[in-house]
């Protein structure tokens, strides 16, 4: 094989200074020394002329066109019709639309690509290209064209489309793969995402199995699309070459293997359980990452297949991105275990038995996402028989938040368990968290509860206040006068925390929470207390299986993103001491808003001992005997309100305040301003009148709370 020495003077020579391979000439009649005319040059390129009279209906073909329609001059009379044997309907109808089209448009040329069908049945694929010639007056009458084979062209063409969708196809497979791993923290999420619905797919494979290797042992820990269970032995085994996840993860090399006999004669250990395989081609592939062996993939189709270097190629990729996700997914798990096994030995240990009550708690990490939070609980037992409640959640979701709700909730427990009043308990806490420069503040509900007589004494700093639910599945959120977060109301120089003094009947709970048990991302909070309140009525009585139910419904069903503690205090339907239920509040001469405080104090008691209609008569009665106390004395006011367990029941209201001056009812006149608020009690309560109290008085009134049927009760 040799070159010429160039091209001729002034000339192009294509086979100058190149190697040519030698080729026999197979084509009839063409003399290698004689010029070759027109009709033999389009012959050798599988081409012809055509010329149409319109007026005639006369087509004329030459022999490059009758080759390219697969005809014999015999088979051909010139009408365009009798290319029908060659040409099918539908190409037919290609071909006369487009020439319709440029027609009407009043074009000079058309063209169109169609298929014949040749005298063996093969089909064959050919273009028209015609010139349309018209007469003086513009309309056509002659059409001269070529035709010509076009199989070839439309191949390469169809090759070159079919490369580009597969390469469309691996670049969609590899961002889906991508997108739907990037949202996987844990192993856990990284196994749901291959076995979810999709997942074998995603891969181009009908099935798939992902182990890990660890401590020269290999586990299966995911499948998807296989039949069957994978069996005991197969799951676990050592990490050898007898299983090909297994060989793929020591070898760290592929193994691409064309169908189930392949795989089977190359693993006979795989023998016993081959029915379980899939028929098809088979990949295994290592996950490494880092250079660090992580596990093996393994991909199983239906078919048999000898898969390209591009499908390999592709199968590589996206092992890798299982790898990457699998090595995070691990280090999530590992900090995550790390800080949960933290969190949980800050928490209490043990809830201890409560006189009278019982008590539950349940605390759950967030279902997703890598932080944890500072959310915690606590149940401390006080003097005199009384328990300190806690619920509370540090700002932040990290190691850090673990960390000071830890100290935080030490430090609280420790001045509750010293016997302060929860004012003073948050007070302390409050000033302590300020002091430990954490720039973290926490949100806090404290209740001391006394079982023996039912009374709650609440303080709340930014947090949730209590729900109460009755035995009658009566649901009440009491208003409850709270300060700012712990260690901002230091910061501030608000650290103020009010008590409010409610009230737990026998057989009623009390629920506390954080808000991860009523809070969803985009929903307002009020729903999430709606839906609390709606659970907890229709909840079960027992109080483990309560707490299991709103911890499930609530919290895990929806997937929340924050942690949840949650503490359930129920107090038992025979715990009912000698002390009646009692509510005691004290109105400083120089507040102007004490009386208004009592008001809604009195209201949210009243509601909780089902008071009715003589609700508004008792607020009344208190708002007359506080102003004459404020108004006539020079001390301030204690009001009491006690419900006395006589039949019917009685609520009675006490004002009592420092001055030795009995209380003198006068008849004011109609244009009077003061004097009526004795005739006011007269009028509105059953029973009233005055008493001494050693350096003071005290004015009382009764009133005769109406009975509430039971559907009634039941319905509020």
């Amino acid at each position: 094989m040799t070159t010429q020495s160039g091209p001729p003077p002034g000339g192009y020579d294509p086979r100058a200074d190149r190697e040519l391979r030698r080729v026999p000439e197979h084509f009839p009649g063409v003399s290698h020394h004689e010029p070759i005319g027109l009709r033999r040059r389009l012959a050798l390129n599988r081409m012809g002329t055509f010329d149409w009279d319109l007026g005639r209906g006369f087509m004329d073909l030459d022999s490059g066109a009758l080759e390219v329609f697969d005809l014999r001059p015999d088979e051909y009379d010139g009408a365009p019709m009798s290319l029908v044997s060659r040409v099918p309907p539908e190409e037919g109808i290609r071909l006369d639309a487009a020439l319709t089209q440029a027609l009407e448009a009043g074009s000079s040329s058309y063209g169109a690509y169609f298929r014949v069908r040749c005298r063996d049945g093969t089909p064959r694929w050919a273009h028209s290209q015609g010139r349309i010639l018209h007469d003086e007056d513009g309309l056509p009458y002659r059409i001269i064209g070529i035709v010509r084979e076009a199989s070839g062209e439309l191949a390469d063409s169809a090759l070159l489309r079919t490369l580009q969708q597969e390469r469309q196809r691996q670049t969609v497979m590899v961002q889906q793969v991508t997108v739907a791993l990037s949202r996987a923290l844990s192993v856990a999420d990284v196994t749901r995402v291959l076995t979810g619905i999709g997942g074998a797919r995603r891969f181009g494979a009908d099935g798939l199995l992902l182990g890990l290797a660890s401590g020269g042992r290999f586990e299966v820990i995911a499948m998807a699309g296989i039949e069957g269970e994978v069996p005991e032995e197969m799951r676990r085994s050592d990490l050898d070459d007898t299983l090909p996840l297994s060989e793929a993860a020591v070898s760290r090399r592929p193994a691409f293997l064309s169908s189930r006999g392949e795989l089977l004669a190359r693993y006979p250990r795989l023998r016993p359980y081959g029915e379980v395989l899939p028929t098809g081609s088979s990949s295994f592939l290592p996950l490494v990452a880092q250079d660090t062996v992580i596990g093996a993939l393994g991909l199983f189709n239906t078919e048999p297949a000898v898969q390209s270097t591009e499908a390999r190629n592709l199968a590589l990729a996206l092992a890798g991105v299982v790898a990457q996700s699998l090595q995070r997914a691990t280090l999530f798990d590992q900090e995550r275990e790390f800080a949960t096994g933290l969190q949980a030995t800050m928490l209490p240990r043990r809830v201890p038995d409560i006189c009278g009550g019982e008590v539950t708690v349940r605390y759950h990490p967030a279902s997703v996402g890598r932080d944890i939070g500072g959310d915690w609980y606590d149940v401390i037992a006080l003097p005199q028989g009384r328990t300190g409640l806690v619920v509370g959640d540090v700002q932040g979701h990290d190691t850090h938040a673990a960390a000071v709700m830890g100290q935080l909730r030490i430090a609280l427990r420790a001045y509750a368990a010293e016997g302060h009043s929860p004012e003073t308990v948050l007070v302390r806490a409050s000033r302590f968290l300020a002091e430990l420069e954490t720039e973290r503040f926490a949100t806090c509900t404290y209740v001391q509860a006394d079982l023996e007589s039912g009374a709650l004494y609440v303080a709340r700093a930014g947090h949730l206040g209590p729900l109460i639910c009755d035995s009658a599945r009566h649901i009440d959120w009491p208003e409850v006068r709270g300060g700012l977060p712990l260690g901002l109301a230091s910061a501030f120089g608000h650290d103020h925390f009010p008590e409010t003094q409610l009230f737990l009947e026998p057989g009623s709970t009390l629920l506390l929470c954080t808000d991860g048990l009523v809070e969803q991302p985009g929903r307002d909070i009020s729903a999430g207390i709606d839906a609390l309140s709606a659970a907890f009525r229709a909840g079960p009585g027992e109080l483990e299986a309560l707490a299991d139910q709103l911890a499930a419904h609530l919290w895990a069903e929806p997937g929340s993103e924050d942690d949840m503690a949650l503490l359930l205090l129920h107090r038992l339907a025979g715990a009912e001491g000698t002390t009646t239920p009692r509510l005691r509040l004290h109105v400083h001469q120089a507040d102007p808003s004490g009386a208004a405080e009592v008001r809604s104090a009195l209201r949210r008691t009243l509601d909780q001992w089902r008071a009715g209609e003589v609700t508004h008569d008792v607020e009344v009665a208190a708002s007359e005997l506080i102003a004459n106390a404020l108004t006539h004395t020079e001390s301030g006011a204690l009001v009491s309100v006690e419900l006395l367990p006589e039949t019917p029941r009685r609520i009675r209201l006490e004002v009592e305040d420092r001055s030795s001056s009995w209380p003198r009812r006068r008849s004011p006149g109609e244009t009077a301003t003061s004097g009526r608020g004795l005739l006011l009690v007269e009028a509105l309560a059953d029973r009233w009148g005055a008493e001494p109290r050693g350096s003071g008085k005290a004015l009382w009134c009764e009133f005769v709370v109406p009975e509430v049927p039971e559907t009634m009760a039941r319905v509020r």
